[in-house]
């Protein structure tokens, strides 16, 4: 069976399931009752296995491949980032708070990452927040950091600390803040608050955003932050999505089950020892942001993740 063949409920049942081996058929689908069941191995018609071949009552059965399947998902997980989208409104809302903190040294706040990049899930983090203080603020990066998350909570908010972020809840929208303070009057590189490390580094939002867009691998890289996320595997969003381009090149176009199918294969078999290096800065090292431990975690679940039978086993 080739990609975008398609099977009977019968037909999963009696063997797909249960072959372990043999080449990739990721947009081999089946649905059952609404149900998908996509199956990423060789099908069995390849292995000598022969089917009951189960007549569906069409009122009962549809057929999907799985790149329809995994299609469905981003849809149902579309973040509006438009200049209207009502995500924007919690930038209002924090905007005064942001402004008395800051003073006069505050020079803009700002959309940035995922929400910008267009890689953001409805159920992921919805909105990033870059706040750009002024080359000319006194307080350290720490302190900087620090003061923002005590005025967080200050003001009534339960902020959670992360790296180079702070994450809070706003009108029911997560929303992580992000401080830096400018190199210079010109130009967008900022220096930024490390606090795992407990140091600083340089960086540019504005080449993120635009790297990323060109790298030109947004739902590959959302379907993988919605798998992260129900697996709850730490894998900080700008890794992640340099990590989606470094296993795609762009020369090489398939469909979008298997691109992803090619990104775990990465992440399984070249993750943990590659160099990612920040395209804003060549000495942020990005791979640097986890330990190989945290490494393991992520090529042991995308190696679970290559012996799943089907899709909804890997991302729902």
């Amino acid at each position: 069976m080739q990609n975008g063949d398609q099977f009977r409920a019968g037909d999963f049942a009696l063997g797909c399931g249960n072959i372990s081996s043999g080449p990739l058929h990721s947009n081999s689908a089946v649905i059952a009752s609404d149900r998908a069941f996509l199956c990423p191995h060789s099908c069995p018609e390849q292995s000598g296995l022969k089917f009951d071949r189960a007549d569906v009552s069409p009122s009962r059965a549809a057929f999907m491949t799985a790149d329809e399947y995994l299609s469905g998902i981003l849809r149902r997980e579309t973040v509006d980032n438009g200049p209207f989208s009502p995500v924007r409104g919690v930038q209002a809302a924090l905007y005064p708070i942001i402004q008395r903190w800051a003073g006069n040294k505050l020079v803009t706040v700002h959309p940035s990452g995922s929400f910008m990049k267009g890689t953001a899930n409805k159920s992921g983090t919805d909105i990033d927040l870059f706040i750009s203080l002024s080359q000319e603020t006194t307080e350290t990066l720490k302190e900087i950091y620090d003061k923002l998350f005590e005025t967080m909570k200050a003001n009534g908010y339960s902020p959670t600390q992360q790296n180079v972020s702070i994450n809070v809840r706003v009108n029911g929208y997560s929303v992580d803040l992000v401080p830096g303070k400018r190199q210079g009057a010109y130009g967008g590189d900022h220096s930024l608050y490390r606090r795992r490390a407990d140091t600083w580094t340089k960086t540019n939002v504005v080449t993120h955003i635009s790297h990323v867009i060109r790298g030109d691998r947004l739902n590959e890289t959302r379907i993988i932050k919605l798998w992260r996320n129900q697996r709850q595997i730490e894998f900080p969003s700008f890794y992640l999505e340099l990590a989606v381009i470094a296993a795609l090149p762009r020369q090489y176009p398939e469909s979008l089950s298997n691109d992803v199918w090619r990104v775990f294969q990465y992440l399984r078999d070249r993750f943990a020892f590659a160099r990612v290096i920040d395209p804003a800065n060549t000495n942020n090292i990005i791979s640097d942001d986890l330990t190989l431990v945290e490494k393991g975690k992520i090529k042991a679940a995308a190696g679970i993740a290559l012996g799943a039978s089907n899709w909804n086993q890997i991302v729902a």
